[in-house]
């Protein structure tokens, strides 16, 4: 299927231009006027690469570039910028605002083929790593399914790290791999017999010692993620506690990556929370007293506070499916 590329241009002769040359080139065109109509079509169309010009009306090239950038759905779209401006600020502003490259107009085709090319190159190889991605956490619910008292669970841990991130007042990098991390944070678990993993008796320590080798195992799952470097720290130290007494390197206090702290104290509530083979499921005050007692002993004691302060005043939100399911992370 050919490649769509959207060309953004105010000047309607050299719109066309552009267009006759993307046509020409064997691409399809989605031609807009102005920034408006930009977004409506990227948005609409999800096209492999924008050729978008600086000045237009509505909103400029700079705004059109963030905006796009910023949404989840647009966000990996190459952004070619066209600009008769040449100064180094302009050059700056279109860093800033996220794009990918640059050409000054007027420009030499062979350039501008040259360019294409590289982009829609850059787009192909995203694009397969979008789709590696996909099973990466594919696989994660495949984890999950293995255990019908897990249920859900994977969601609720993203659903609920995004909420504490949040409430921390943590940036939106941090956020976003906090809600990866949920989703992740046992995948190292598919190395792990099912026999343990049901287990309805108390494990033993040669099959506890398997358990405990899954945080490293998911880390290097996932290590050739683009994520990776933001999400393993906390696949790997989410089962690290407070007081040095966790697993598996006996990491203690602010050692523990922040996103692993999180993930620990919520995964713990969940599974308090929740049914599982040997007990029933407490309720959440009798899960509170649980988070007290172990406060700054298992889980970092600031964010153990925060996160009962938002069970107590009904602030935390439970995920129904459908909630979870069209749940969209932070970007």
């Amino acid at each position: 299927m050919a490649a769509k590329i959207l060309v953004a241009d105010d000047n309607p002769a050299m719109r066309e231009a552009i267009v006759r040359f993307v046509e020409a080139e064997g691409y399809v065109a989605l031609a807009a006027r102005n920034g408006r109509e930009a977004l409506n079509l990227a948005l609409a169309e999800l096209p492999d690469l924008v050729l978008l010009d600086v000045t237009m009306p509505d909103y400029d090239g700079y705004e059109v570039c963030r905006r796009l950038k910023a949404d989840p759905r647009t966000a990996l779209i190459p952004v070619t910028m066209l600009t008769v401006l040449d100064a180094p600020e302009h050059r700056w502003r279109g860093i800033e605002a996220g794009a990918d490259d640059f050409l000054t107009k007027p420009f030499d085709e062979r350039l501008l083929r040259a360019r294409i090319q590289s982009q829609l190159r850059t787009k192909r190889l995203t694009d397969q790593l979008e789709r590696t991605e996909s099973v990466i956490f594919a696989l994660a619910l495949a984890v999950e399914a293995k255990d019908m008292y897990t249920e859900g669970h994977l969601w609720r841990l993203a659903y609920y790290g995004e909420q504490l991130a949040t409430a921390a007042g943590l940036g939106h990098d941090v956020r976003r791999a906090v809600w990866q991390g949920g989703l992740l944070h046992d995948i190292g678990k598919i190395g792990v017999a099912d026999s343990i993993l049901r287990k309805p008796a108390p494990l033993t320590p040669e099959e506890y010692a398997q358990i405990k080798q899954h945080p490293e195992c998911g880390a290097r799952i996932i290590a050739p993620m683009r994520f990776a470097r933001d999400v393993a720290p906390i696949i790997r130290g989410h089962h690290e506690h407070w007081d040095g007494s966790g697993y598996p390197y006996g990491l203690r206090g602010e050692e523990i990556p922040i996103g692993a702290r999180i993930i620990a104290i919520v995964d713990a509530y969940d599974a308090m929370t929740t049914d599982r083979p040997y007990r029933k499921a407490l309720s959440p005050e009798r899960a509170v007293q649980r988070l007290r007692a172990r406060c700054g002993i298992q889980w970092d004691p600031s964010l153990t506070a925060l996160f009962i302060m938002l069970i107590e005043q009904k602030r935390l939100i439970v995920p129904n499916d459908a909630g979870v399911t069209h749940h969209i992370p932070v970007v």
